[in-house]
């Protein structure tokens, strides 16, 4: 003799197939980005325009300055790439600004009552490609 299941599995297993299907909509982990030497490999989307939002700003110019056309479609951007060395020179900024702020203004430490403020690219770069001397 089988037995019926009853409202209460019923309920269950219905509830259990809606969170299987809805969570195959549901954006899983955050997209890792290959090739990040200077950033931390687990930068979220959001923290990863931020960073290149302030370099266009700073420097003063468009996302192919560093980052070389896809071979296959000259007209989208392979931002994996290297081929570029503009993109190992903007590197090597951000190591040598990091390496700045760590020796002479971590934690914005206070002298003399004022605020340390720390360096970044805009700090030479001013909104132009090249800094001004």
């Amino acid at each position: 003799m089988t037995r019926k299941p009853g409202k209460k599995t019923i309920t269950f297993i219905g509830l259990m197939l809606t969170i299987i299907v809805m969570g195959a909509f549901i954006p899983q982990n955050e997209q890792r980005y290959k090739n990040l030497k200077v950033l931390p490999k687990n930068t979220s989307k959001e923290e990863l325009d931020l960073v290149m939002d302030g370099f266009k700003t700073a420097l003063g110019v468009k996302c192919n300055h560093c980052h070389a056309p896809q071979s296959d479609n000259p007209k989208r951007l392979d931002f994996v790439s290297d081929a570029k060395p503009e993109k190992e020179m903007a590197r090597k900024m951000m190591r040598m600004t990091a390496k700045i702020n760590k020796k002479y203004f971590h934690d914005n430490k206070l002298q003399n009552g004022k605020a340390l403020l720390a360096v970044s690219c805009n700090t030479c770069h001013n909104g132009n490609e090249r800094p001004k001397l």
